[in-house]
């Protein structure tokens, strides 16, 4: 039975979160899994997702800023507007800038899509990222932040505290957060904010689902920023 491309989109987003998983595991704790616990058991999961070995060695050599071959990575950004009318930005990090591009070009190309600028639909933020931890109190943590500098803040449903900044201001606010809170910081990155007056909604997602599981297999791709509602 042929899988339906909204379900195999499902399954490509899946991978990529837990390859990003990978990626900031090694980063921030080291490339071995026998003294970074945090590494061991995202590969636990990634196997259990049916990930490659080569998969998961090429996420934890990028963590470390290189390719599976040694070579260094440098960053690229792609923007582009496809169907139906969604702006796109894709960060990626790559050992050949040319090869990359030829892929994403082609992939919009083939989805009906055009390279233009759209970076002017989003506003460019910091996303920090805190521990679940029991006893939160909504109030104050918001509070808090508010007093650290954080121009949003939400509370997810795995009890996680994501805390948004300006971009110029991200580590400043996280550390501030972390010391008045207690909380414990999980990660911070910097992100593509889409802007309210440049939402789109998009009534039949499954093009788009697809575009976006094709792309996401790409490994250079670290993020897809959307301004599809």
């Amino acid at each position: 039975m042929t899988r339906p491309k909204w379900m195999y989109a499902s399954v490509t987003k899946q991978r990529s979160a837990l390859t990003q998983e990978l990626q900031l595991a090694s980063k921030q704790y080291g490339a071995d899994p026998q003294f970074n616990p945090r590494l061991a058991t995202v590969i636990t999961a990634a196997r259990k997702q049916g990930f490659p070995k080569a998969s998961i060695e090429n996420a934890i050599a990028r963590g470390q800023g290189r390719s599976p071959t040694g070579a260094a990575l440098e960053s690229l950004t792609i923007e582009a507007m496809v169907p139906p009318s969604v702006a796109i930005i894709v960060e990626c990090q790559t050992d050949s800038k040319a090869r990359t591009l030829g892929d994403m070009k082609l992939a919009i190309k083939e989805s009906g899509g055009t390279m233009t600028p759209t970076t002017h639909m989003f506003d460019k933020k910091g996303k920090i990222v805190f521990e679940a931890s029991q006893g939160i109190e909504e109030d104050k943590i918001f509070d808090q932040a508010i007093e650290a500098g954080a121009i949003d803040i939400q509370m997810e449903d795995d009890g996680k505290v994501v805390v948004y900044a300006e971009s110029t201001q991200t580590t400043a606010v996280a550390d501030a957060l972390a010391m008045s809170s207690g909380l414990k910081l999980e990660r911070l990155d910097i992100v593509w904010d889409p802007k309210e007056d440049m939402m789109v909604a998009v009534e039949s997602p499954e093009i788009l689902d697809s575009f976006l599981g094709r792309i996401q297999e790409d490994p250079s791709v670290q993020e897809v920023y959307t301004n599809a509602s």
